[in-house]
């Protein structure tokens, strides 16, 4: 069982950023891949990236377009972390962000995810 709780969101303005954590219980954290999704009102949940291993020291990661060379998804084993730094943030960036686990790599494929955490809220303000 892995649990996997998220923090970091708040309220920023447009172009500001903001650092998401989401620290997760279990020893095989370094095996697991890693997402990050977010719910906007009204809206399906999306995917926004995930961070992947390949068996060694090396990870790899994607991201959705509509993030990609703003937001970086990182993570620290020995902490049991990962993270999203997000910079030039957008109004559309308004959302709740999850956190999800799961052994093996599905990028987007939320409904494979088997671990969620219980979300964080991010608003930007134009």
């Amino acid at each position: 069982q892995v649990q996997l709780v998220e923090s970091g969101g708040g309220l920023v303005q447009a172009g500001g950023s903001l650092r998401l954590s989401c620290a997760a219980s279990g020893r095989t954290f370094g095996s697991y891949a890693m997402g990050w999704f977010r719910q906007a009102p009204g809206k399906e949940r999306e995917f926004v990236a995930a961070i992947g291993w390949t068996g060694g020291v090396t990870y790899y990661a994607d991201y959705a377009d509509s993030v990609k060379g703003r937001f970086t998804i990182s993570r620290e084993n020995a902490k049991n972390t990962v993270y999203l730094q997000m910079n030039s943030l957008e109004p559309e960036d308004t959302a709740v962000y999850y956190c999800a686990a799961d052994p093996r790599w599905y990028r987007d494929r939320k409904s494979e995810y088997r671990y969620w955490g219980q979300g964080t809220q991010v608003t930007v303000s134009s």
